[in-house]
């Protein structure tokens, strides 16, 4: 299965069992859509696991594209309103990144403008 989303968040590496890491990283996926001729869009969060390497990390930022293989599930629980509930987990296997995060766009324009302050 494929994913395309972007990051809400910067990723996270959690120690498994002492010598197994995780890389932890959740993604919004869009879909846009008509409804009674009107255009409309729907958010999906989706929780996803790395298992591979925790060197892929430090580049999964929040606001970057990144495009995901490997399957999904669900897993249920029950709110504290004893609402039940379920949510998404995918279990990615290879990653993809679409561009630059949004957090790194920003980091590159606060360096120019502190480049163009320093020559003035």
């Amino acid at each position: 299965m494929e994913i395309t989303g972007r990051l809400v968040a910067d990723a996270a590496v959690r120690n498994i069992e002492g010598d197994r890491t995780v890389t932890n990283f959740r993604v919004a996926v869009n879909r846009r859509y008509v409804s009674g001729g009107e255009q409309r869009e729907d958010t999906t969060f989706i929780d996803c696991a790395y298992w591979r390497s925790d060197a892929v990390a430090p580049y999964l930022t929040k606001g970057l594209l990144v495009q995901l293989f490997g399957h999904i599930s669900a897993r249920p629980w029950v709110s504290r309103d004893g609402e039940p509930m379920a949510s998404l987990n995918f279990h990615t296997n290879e990653i993809t990144l679409l561009g630059a995060s949004r957090k790194a766009d920003a980091e590159k324009a606060k360096t120019k403008t502190n480049r163009k302050n320093q020559a003035a």
